[in-house]
Protein backbone atom coordinates (compact mmCIF):
# COMPACT_ATOMS: atom_id res chain seq x y z
CA UNK A 1 0.00 0.00 0.00
CA UNK A 2 2.82 2.52 0.75
CA UNK A 3 4.84 1.97 -2.17
CA UNK A 4 1.38 2.67 -4.55
CA UNK A 5 1.12 5.99 -2.49
CA UNK A 6 4.51 6.97 -2.95
CA UNK A 7 4.23 5.98 -7.31
CA UNK A 8 1.00 8.27 -6.57
CA UNK A 9 2.69 10.89 -5.44
CA UNK A 10 5.87 11.04 -7.60
CA UNK A 11 3.29 10.97 -10.96
CA UNK A 12 1.64 13.78 -9.83
CA UNK A 13 4.65 15.72 -8.61
CA UNK A 14 6.26 14.86 -12.44
CA UNK A 15 2.97 15.43 -13.46
CA UNK A 16 2.67 19.20 -12.01
CA UNK A 17 6.74 19.71 -12.50
CA UNK A 18 6.25 18.93 -16.71
CA UNK A 19 2.80 21.04 -16.53
CA UNK A 20 4.87 24.23 -15.13
CA UNK A 21 7.90 23.88 -17.53
CA UNK A 22 7.85 25.59 -21.18
CA UNK A 23 10.78 25.03 -23.18
CA UNK A 24 11.23 26.26 -26.82
CA UNK A 25 13.61 28.03 -29.20
CA UNK A 26 12.15 31.73 -29.59
CA UNK A 27 12.20 32.81 -33.12
CA UNK A 28 14.37 35.36 -34.30
CA UNK A 29 12.55 35.92 -37.67
CA UNK A 30 11.24 39.53 -38.71
CA UNK A 31 9.84 40.95 -41.63
CA UNK A 32 12.84 42.93 -42.19
CA UNK A 33 15.52 44.44 -40.24
CA UNK A 34 18.48 45.44 -42.16
CA UNK A 35 21.65 45.26 -39.96
CA UNK A 36 23.47 48.61 -39.29
CA UNK A 37 26.41 49.57 -37.09
CA UNK A 38 25.29 52.60 -35.82
CA UNK A 39 23.69 52.71 -32.32
CA UNK A 40 20.87 55.23 -33.55
CA UNK A 41 18.89 52.33 -34.79
CA UNK A 42 15.93 52.41 -32.45
CA UNK A 43 15.42 48.60 -32.45
CA UNK A 44 18.17 46.37 -31.31
CA UNK A 45 17.81 42.69 -32.82
CA UNK A 46 19.54 39.48 -33.12
CA UNK A 47 23.09 41.24 -32.08
CA UNK A 48 22.90 43.91 -34.28
CA UNK A 49 20.96 47.80 -34.62
CA UNK A 50 18.20 47.57 -37.19
CA UNK A 51 18.22 50.85 -40.12
CA UNK A 52 14.94 52.60 -40.01
CA UNK A 53 12.49 50.16 -43.07
CA UNK A 54 11.91 53.72 -44.53
CA UNK A 55 15.84 54.55 -45.24
CA UNK A 56 16.21 50.49 -46.88
CA UNK A 57 17.73 50.18 -50.19
CA UNK A 58 17.74 47.57 -52.93
CA UNK A 59 21.12 47.58 -52.24
CA UNK A 60 20.99 46.28 -48.92
CA UNK A 61 19.18 43.11 -50.12
CA UNK A 62 22.60 42.29 -52.92
CA UNK A 63 26.07 40.82 -52.31
CA UNK A 64 28.51 40.96 -55.37
CA UNK A 65 31.31 37.97 -54.64
CA UNK A 66 29.50 34.62 -55.02
CA UNK A 67 30.54 34.91 -58.57
CA UNK A 68 34.38 34.02 -57.86
CA UNK A 69 35.37 30.88 -57.70
CA UNK A 70 37.61 29.99 -54.50
CA UNK A 71 40.84 28.25 -54.16
CA UNK A 72 40.18 24.13 -53.73
CA UNK A 73 43.94 23.27 -53.95
CA UNK A 74 43.60 21.66 -50.21
CA UNK A 75 42.97 18.78 -48.21
CA UNK A 76 39.48 17.88 -49.52
CA UNK A 77 39.09 19.60 -52.33
CA UNK A 78 36.40 21.58 -51.66
CA UNK A 79 36.35 25.10 -50.98
CA UNK A 80 32.88 27.17 -48.60
CA UNK A 81 32.49 30.98 -49.10
CA UNK A 82 30.32 32.20 -47.07
CA UNK A 83 27.85 35.18 -47.04
CA UNK A 84 26.87 37.04 -43.42
CA UNK A 85 25.17 39.99 -42.32
CA UNK A 86 28.28 41.84 -42.76
CA UNK A 87 28.65 41.72 -46.26
CA UNK A 88 24.91 41.42 -46.55
CA UNK A 89 23.02 43.01 -43.96
CA UNK A 90 19.53 42.44 -45.58
CA UNK A 91 20.08 38.74 -44.22
CA UNK A 92 19.85 39.45 -40.79
CA UNK A 93 17.02 38.26 -38.80
CA UNK A 94 15.25 36.41 -42.11
CA UNK A 95 17.08 33.08 -40.87
CA UNK A 96 18.82 32.89 -44.09
CA UNK A 97 22.73 31.81 -44.68
CA UNK A 98 24.27 31.73 -47.82
CA UNK A 99 27.38 29.66 -49.07
CA UNK A 100 28.90 28.92 -52.50
CA UNK A 101 30.71 25.80 -52.53
CA UNK A 102 33.67 25.18 -55.60
CA UNK A 103 34.76 21.68 -55.60
CA UNK A 104 37.79 20.06 -57.25
CA UNK A 105 37.29 16.94 -59.53
CA UNK A 106 36.81 14.53 -56.58
CA UNK A 107 36.32 17.01 -53.88
CA UNK A 108 34.44 16.69 -50.84
CA UNK A 109 32.25 18.43 -48.30
CA UNK A 110 33.14 17.29 -45.03
CA UNK A 111 30.35 15.95 -42.64
CA UNK A 112 28.68 18.94 -40.67
CA UNK A 113 25.27 19.46 -39.73
CA UNK A 114 22.96 22.09 -39.30
CA UNK A 115 21.15 22.17 -36.00
CA UNK A 116 17.18 23.77 -36.71
CA UNK A 117 17.68 24.39 -40.29
CA UNK A 118 16.85 23.04 -43.81
CA UNK A 119 19.82 23.31 -46.42
CA UNK A 120 19.20 23.63 -50.03
CA UNK A 121 21.74 22.32 -52.32
CA UNK A 122 21.21 24.21 -56.60
CA UNK A 123 24.40 23.30 -58.90
CA UNK A 124 25.19 26.44 -60.68
CA UNK A 125 28.03 24.43 -63.50
CA UNK A 126 30.16 21.85 -63.18
CA UNK A 127 32.33 21.68 -59.69
CA UNK A 128 29.99 24.84 -58.17
CA UNK A 129 27.23 24.72 -55.51
CA UNK A 130 25.12 27.09 -54.13
CA UNK A 131 24.03 26.41 -50.81
CA UNK A 132 21.00 28.42 -48.79
CA UNK A 133 20.26 27.45 -45.44
CA UNK A 134 16.89 28.17 -43.73
CA UNK A 135 16.55 28.28 -39.88
CA UNK A 136 13.29 26.47 -39.00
Amino acid sequence: MKKGVCFLVAVAFMALASFLASAFDPSPLQDTCVAIDDPQGRLFVNGRFCKDPKLTVAKDFFHQGLNIPGNTQNLVGSNVTFVTVDQFPGLNTLGISLVRINYAPYGVNPSHIHPHATEILTVLQEHSMLALSIEA
